[in-house]
């Protein structure tokens, strides 16, 4: 069993009435990013450290328990033991930290005590130093039983801190933190100005870090620019992919109307659109909107090849275009199921790339020859992955 420990104990360093941990941090509070990152690393119960209940708390770990965990809150070691269960495995991030879900999935999958460090020359504000010119880097992994040797030291001792010192008493493995970690963001931060500047960087690591090749050069530099002012404006994800339905829709009607490229384009920005809603809508953990907008791109795009093919062949005077489109589609939907997205090939396609590929083609006077390239692009993306899969153990 792992379970997750959070701290709720410093205020913020420039707002003094409030705590570091219930910092807005990407449309959401810092604890609740922090618990987002526990449950997506496998843990099934959180147990969150606090000196002082406040509203913004209170309401920050009401939301957490709806994610399906069990959320319990604590004031001391002897109160948290006896909420973990004695076999458990801990999974701590420090009060204040900002970092990213790979860096934590990364700790919970180590065997036995470890802390994620960085040298001290490289130690940012917040990170204690645990000896041998290393500072811990906020993510540390112990047995319960550290917990209990707390519980059974004097009650004014720090549990953080002293959780550090009996890991590092232990000989805990030392994980060094990545040396690209920092600027995507990591670090502990407890001032709302700079906290906010961290939750652009991590925006950006999420964004850029997609798989393919229409997510890293076309999708990440527009997220780039558009989703601080989304998140700064507390647009929400189900508000921005309902934009982008609609743009979807409105090409639809476009290139029914005769304007085929524009209409290509139209939907293509929609796409976009539903893109950046799913992402606002993962930060904000509604994962099932995230999911339909996901889903949306591939229906949109889907339905304007079609439509796009049936008005070329009706143009034409035959049904070539509209066979290649039909058979684009089937075969592009055909690979999206083969694919696991964490395998996905930069060069591989995606339904926003198989669109922008058509609308490039139709822009330039070629259409049925773009639907031509289309279809055989998703052929070779459907063979690779069917290829990926039949080498997978």
């Amino acid at each position: 069993m792992l379970a997750g420990l959070l701290f709720a104990i410093h205020d913020a360093d420039d707002r003094p009435d409030r705590l570091a941990a219930t910092l807005p941090f990407s449309g959401v509070t810092l604890i609740e990013y922090q618990a987002r990152l526990l449950i997506a690393a496998g843990v099934s119960q959180v147990i969150v450290v606090v000196a002082r209940m406040t509203p913004e708390l209170l309401g920050a770990i009401n939301r957490i328990g709806r994610r399906g965990v069990s959320v319990d809150t604590v004031r001391s070691a002897t109160e948290a033991v006896e909420k973990l269960h004695p076999l458990a495995r801990v999974l701590m991030l420090g009060d204040g930290l900002v970092t990213t879900d790979a860096i934590v999935k990364a700790m919970a999958s180590e065997e036995g005590d470890c802390l994620l460090v960085v040298p001290e020359s490289d130690a940012g504000p917040g990170f204690e130093r645990v000896g041998g010119q290393m500072a811990w880097a906020g993510v540390a992994r112990l047995s319960s039983s550290r917990i209990a040797e707390v519980a059974a030291l004097p009650q004014d001792y720090d549990l953080q801190s002293s959780l550090l010192r009996l890991a590092v008493q232990s000989r805990a493995i030392h994980v060094l933190l990545p040396t690209d970690a920092v600027r995507g963001g990591h670090g502990i931060e407890r001032q709302a100005r700079t906290l906010e500047e961290r939750g652009r960087a991590v925006l950006m690591t999420i964004v850029s870090g997609r798989r393919g090749w229409f997510d890293r050069f076309v999708l990440a530099p527009i997220a780039r620019l558009a989703l601080p002012l989304l998140v700064d404006r507390g647009a929400a994800g189900t508000t921005v992919g309902a934009a982008g339905l609609a743009l979807g829709v409105a090409g639809l009607v476009t290139i029914g109307f005769g304007l085929s490229s524009a209409g290509l384009v139209l939907a293509l920005v929609g796409c976009i659109a539903l893109a950046l809603g799913s992402v606002l809508s993962g930060l904000r953990d509604e994962a099932p909107m995230a999911r339909w907008q996901t889903l949306a791109i591939g229906g949109v795009v889907a339905a304007a090849i079609l439509v796009f093919a049936f008005f070329v062949s009706g143009y034409a005077g035959d049904n070539t275009a509209l066979a290649i489109g039909t058979a684009t589609v089937a075969l592009g939907g055909l690979a999206e199921r083969a694919i696991l997205e964490r395998e996905r090939r930069l060069w591989w396609g995606s339904p926003a790339a198989y669109l922008l590929v058509v609308a490039v083609f139709a822009l330039i006077g070629f259409p049925v020859f773009g639907l031509g390239v289309t279809a055989v692009y998703a052929t070779t993306t459907l063979a690779a992955a069917i290829e990926r899969l039949r080498r997978a153990p």
